[in-house]
């Protein structure tokens, strides 16, 4: 089991969002990683960190993607 935590930073309307979520959500729960999608207007400081850039995938508190993610990267992430 993975001890990975990925968080994928979202906004309401947004369909690059629902994109990544589609494409990530099976790597990440192949590779038994935490998962959790965060909607940025619901939280002032993400909203601030994050503003427009969104989609953003978070493995471990670092930024791993904005917009676009290569699925093959972010499995290898969550297999070390």
């Amino acid at each position: 089991m993975s001890t990975h935590r990925v968080e994928l930073m979202v906004r309401a309307g947004c369909g690059s969002c629902v994109r990544v979520a589609k494409q990530i959500e099976p790597i990440v729960r192949a590779a038994g990683a935490a998962w959790q999608v965060l909607d940025v207007d619901h939280d002032p400081e993400l909203a601030m960190e994050f503003g427009d850039r969104v989609p953003v995938v978070v493995v471990d508190d670092e930024e791993f993607a904005c917009w676009e993610v290569d699925s093959a990267e972010l499995a290898n992430t969550l297999l070390a």
